[in-house]
């Protein structure tokens, strides 16, 4: 067996290419031409200095490999098994495999170098000596947060990446924790860091233009340190740019396939050489399943007669209609957050590609939500879909009116509607301010409102028919017109519905198992009672963190997917940095179920995260005291200066004071006339104040944060484990709904093709 590996930037040397430049001079002319200068001259002569910078550099080596690629095959008349490439390498390995020809490839080396080029202020360094593991423990305990793992080159090299002033001055950090060299290298950007992100983006748009073809031999990748895959070329490519180079992986993966096969170097230098010497010195082959290898094809899946719509496009999970009405890539939304931790910022990152996501209300100032909206009207306006959350409010009633003011003043086309049992005149007045009729006369509603439901009754009041009640009170309010009066007969509220199982928050507890399959059928019930045109996607949400899960959804019946909890760990959630240190860590066992603080006195369930705080301890004590008791004054001398010390760290009439203050009229007279009511809202600000805590990141209370998590978090942590995902400053939030949605695709055609096999 035979394997090529191109070096990558580096390894570029005056003088290179001497003897391949003439024989293969049809290539350099058209490198010539694409390039706009000699490139002949550039690696043979450098006559203005320039070969070492990345602009240049990438294009030379490109050009070089790729002609030693040709002359070997020319000479020997044998083609490798495998190919690979480092870094820069990897277009030769993608040359030579046939996924595009060598002008096409020189073009993306072009735009590459000159992109990557323009990233100042980075730096880079190898640490030699130190295991991955250590160094990764020594970025970790020494809260070194903002490095990357650039390249994983052998068990004894590794290259990080990040701020120039934070590489420098990692220097001693790492010689004390035992590294034999630290060598600071001479570049200008953090390469194959979080820092490339805006490279990687315009380089993305650059690379629409090109159409590539299926590999002829197996490119091992260095994302994933696995062969390509036709369906997920062009994201794997370009995940590259912000992501480790897992080199080490590679060369053991190659390795694994045949324990002799020849893994020989094409291009300058020895340094992949030298590299491949000291991994199968200090590793094992790496011995993969051939089922994990498994390339997907038309046959296997026509083959195993299971019908499942685009299944061989990267993008073929869920429902094609969901997609088109909401105008996306995937099938795949993720959640709003309370109090802005899904951001305007989150927003705009996932319509920008082109995925769903709700700005989160809840918790939020108006003056805020507007803000919002005001920013993602000017920065996404028509251009891509998103939305916002909306919420039944009983006890200030003219919160839900205002937000939706808001969101007719400002366009948003899509709300996410929660904790509805019935239907309110303000949701409905959102809903029917959107309906129209298309140019055959067709009611159609620009106005989409999806569910989020878990109960079978809120799903019937959802797609039952508007109540004519509501539709009357609000006609005659001139909240809606006569014709749009008339056009909301016998067409529902929702326009599509997420079912939502045991969850992050508040939570019914519910099993996927038999909630999906039960709602899909009461879905099918309704719209054909209805007699409904436009049909009704159903989703999923709660428990949803890796491919796994989302595989499972799909199978239940579901077409969509939502995410939650998960979210919250991505770059630009709105939450403190030291909540998202102490996701990046959780494991499935580390939440708990405790009272809800929005239905404190019902004693509803809520799930959080627990590990590290003992805010699930309090609140359990919190609501034990006020079952016990029938007001404040009834609490005893002990439990009293116990809640008020160590959890409040206020007197209770200090609290008492500060709920006055912001409370609506509703419950202040409420509190004034009822004692307990009174003690449950006093308690209740313990768990507003334990939300303000972990937003904020104040250190001296971790122990009083209150996280909303599900175990989905120590789900996904676990499935990233050991990829440049594993540090959260890596996860933005496109990022990881692309990921999830990918991988679910091909592992939903694996299993199909495994099923069959048998």
């Amino acid at each position: 067996m035979l394997a090529y590996v191109f070096p990558g930037q580096g390894s570029q040397v005056v003088g290179m290419g001497k003897d391949l430049f003439d024989e293969f001079k049809e290539y350099v002319d058209a490198a010539d031409e694409i390039l706009g200068y000699s490139i002949k001259e550039l690696c043979l002569e450098d006559p203005n200095g320039v070969l070492g910078l990345t602009q240049y550099t990438q294009p030379a080596l490109y050009v070089v490999n790729a002609l030693t690629y040709l002359k070997e095959v020319k000479t020997t008349g044998v083609k490798p098994d495998f190919v690979a490439g480092h870094s820069l390498g990897e277009y030769d390995a993608l040359f030579a495999a046939g996924v595009f020809d060598f002008a096409t490839g020189l073009k993306l080396v072009q735009k590459r170098g000159e992109l990557m080029s323009q990233a100042k202020g980075g730096g880079m360094a190898a640490v030699l000596g130190l295991k991955e593991e250590e160094i990764r423990k020594v970025l970790k305990e020494k809260n070194l947060s903002s490095i990357d793992i650039a390249n994983l080159n052998s068990p004894s090299q590794t290259v990080i990446s990040g701020l120039k002033e934070d590489i420098e001055a990692a220097q001693t950090i790492f010689e004390e924790a035992g590294a034999l060299r630290y060598v600071v290298l001479k570049v200008s950007g953090a390469f194959h860091s979080r820092y490339m992100k805006e490279a990687q983006e315009k380089f993305g748009e650059f690379m629409n233009q090109f159409e590539f073809k299926k590999p002829e031999i197996t490119v091992i990748s260095n994302l994933y340190a696995r062969p390509y895959k036709a369906k997920n070329l062009r994201e794997t490519l370009l995940g590259q740019i912000t992501s480790s180079v897992r080199w080490t992986e590679t060369i053991r993966y190659i390795w694994g396939k045949d324990e002799n096969v020849d893994i020989v170097q094409i291009g300058p230098g020895n340094v992949l050489k030298g590299l491949t010497r000291g991994i199968k010195r200090d590793c094992q082959p790496l011995i993969v399943n051939d089922e994990d290898d498994f390339d997907d094809t038309d046959d296997a899946i026509e083959e195993s007669g299971v019908e499942i719509e685009e299944l061989n496009s990267s993008n073929s999970l869920g429902s094609k209609l969901f997609k088109e009405r909401y105008g996306l890539n995937y099938a795949y939304a993720a959640g709003p957050m309370y109090c802005e931790i899904s951001s305007k910022e989150f927003v705009e990152t996932m319509a920008k590609s082109r995925m769903l996501s709700f700005y989160g209300t809840a918790g939020v100032e108006l003056s805020k939500i507007e803000e919002a909206l005001e920013y993602l009207k000017k920065n996404i306006g028509d251009k891509a879909s998103y939305g916002a959350n909306i919420m039944p409010d009983i006890m200030n009633g003219e919160r839900e009116g205002k937000i939706v003011d808001l969101l007719l003043k400002y366009d948003v086309k899509t709300v996410l509607a929660s904790f509805y049992i019935n239907m309110t005149p303000e949701l409905i007045r959102y809903k029917v301010n959107g309906l129209k009729r298309d140019s055959s006369g067709k009611v159609v509603s620009t106005n989409r409102v999806i569910a989020k439901l878990s109960r079978p009754e809120v799903l019937n009041s959802f797609l039952s028919p508007i109540p004519s009640e509501i539709l009357s009170s609000l006609l005659s309010e001139n909240k809606i017109t006569k014709e749009q009066f008339d056009m909301a007969q016998n067409i529902p509220v929702a326009d599509d519905v997420c079912v939502i199982s045991d969850s992050a928050g508040n939570t019914d507890m519910g099993v996927a198992y038999t909630m999906i399959p039960t709602m899909v059928n009461l879905r099918n019930d309704l719209v054909s009672k209805h007699n409904y045109s436009n049909y009704v996607c159903i989703g999923c949400a709660g428990g949803i963190g890796t491919p796994d899960a989302i595989v499972a959804a799909v199978m239940l019946g579901a077409e969509f997917v939502m995410t939650g909890s998960i979210n919250q760990c991505t770059v630009e959630a709105k939450t403190s940095d030291t909540v998202k240190n102490m996701l990046q860590e959780a494991e499935i066992q580390d939440t708990e179920y405790i009272v809800s603080g929005d239905n404190f006195e019902f004693g509803t369930k809520s799930q959080i995260f627990r590990k590290g705080v003992l805010f699930h301890v309090r609140a359990t004590k919190l609501y034990e005291t006020y079952k016990l008791y029938n007001s404040i004054d009834e609490i005893d001398d002990y439990t009293k200066k116990q809640i008020e010390e160590r959890y409040f760290q206020k007197s209770f009439e200090q609290i008492y004071d500060e709920i006055k203050s912001t409370c609506s009229p509703i419950q202040l007279e409420r509190m004034q006339s009822n004692p307990k009511y009174k003690m449950s809202m006093i308690f209740k600000w313990y768990f507003d104040n334990g939300t303000k805590l972990a937003l904020s990141g104040n250190e001296d209370r971790v122990v009083d944060y209150m996280i909303n998590c599900s175990s989905a978090m120590g789900a996904f942590n676990t499935y990233v484990k050991g990829t440049n995902l594993e540090n959260w400053h890596n996860r933005n939030a496109d990022v990881v709904g692309k990921l999830l949605m990918d991988q679910a695709d091909y592992l939903l055609k694996r299993k199909i093709s495994a099923l069959k096999m048998n």
